[in-house]
């Protein structure tokens, strides 16, 4: 059975699509089927993993894979180690198809993604979710159907305010699935040239110590430029990716525990 890891905050720009990215990469590269679910109506980890516009997928996106209860129709085969459930911007539809079908009040409309996975999830050993920057229906639901969460920290001061609301959508989503687990919290995109930069990212250490990573991801020009140059055939991958390694090993060992 798979392991299935959502990566999220309620705050834009914090690397969770960059990072999801390069964990999905990181585990194809360990030899593991995945599958990618794009719960984001921007498309940015549909773009990053085709290198297609998210356009190209209309109608063939999570959301129709929702509606129909048929994720099988809509998985599109990256490589053979990969597949990906896509995301355009009609995903925005989701709240609205969810409650015409189950009206207000329901739980069941935090349970559809968990719903459509449960025949597929045997096939891969990770399934990695991609969450909007928003507390929403598409965050609950991705949250409802994993096992773990991985929670994104930009160092500012916005971001540290956003962690406590997010970690409380996570206590939220553990009334429709109470083995859902922390795995984390990941700072990035760390500047060490600024003072404030550090100060936050020691502030969050001192309130959370037991859920920290050891691992702070930089702010590298590289890894920004990944979306563009994609995972094959970059002459920056390894630059792009390598302070990456310690926060993979840290990750499985989380995991494993």
């Amino acid at each position: 059975m798979s392991i299935t890891i959502s990566c999220g905050v309620q705050k834009g720009g914090c690397s969770k699509t960059t990072t999801a990215g390069i964990l999905i990469h990181q585990l194809i590269n360990d030899g593991n089927k995945v599958l990618a679910i794009d719960m984001d109506c921007q498309g940015n980890l549909t773009e990053f993993l085709t290198l297609k516009p998210c356009s190209d997928f209309e109608k063939k996106t999570v959301l129709e894979a929702i509606n129909e209860k048929d994720p099988d129709k809509y998985i599109f085969k990256v490589n053979e180690s990969l597949d990906l459930l896509a995301a355009d911007n009609l995903l925005t539809m989701l709240p609205r198809q969810l409650y015409q079908l189950h009206g207000f009040n329901n739980p069941a409309i935090y349970t559809e993604l968990e719903g459509i996975l449960k025949g597929i999830k045997e096939r891969y050993d990770y399934i990695i979710i991609d969450t909007p920057p928003a507390l929403s229906e598409h965050t609950i639901n991705a949250l409802v159907a994993s096992d773990y969460v991985l929670v994104m920290y930009e160092s500012s001061q916005w971001c540290y305010s956003a962690i406590p609301n997010f970690l409380g959508s996570v206590e939220l989503a553990k009334n429709f699935n109470s083995n859902l687990k922390i795995l984390g919290i990941l700072r990035t995109l760390n500047d060490a040239r600024r003072y404030d930069s550090k100060a936050f990212n020691e502030m969050i250490e001192e309130e959370y110590p037991e859920l920290v990573f050891n691992t702070v991801i930089k702010r590298k020009a590289a890894t920004g430029r990944l979306p563009i140059n994609g995972f094959h055939g970059n002459e920056e991958l390894i630059e792009a990716t390598n302070q990456f390694i310690p926060f993979y090993k840290e990750l499985l060992s989380r995991v494993k525990k």
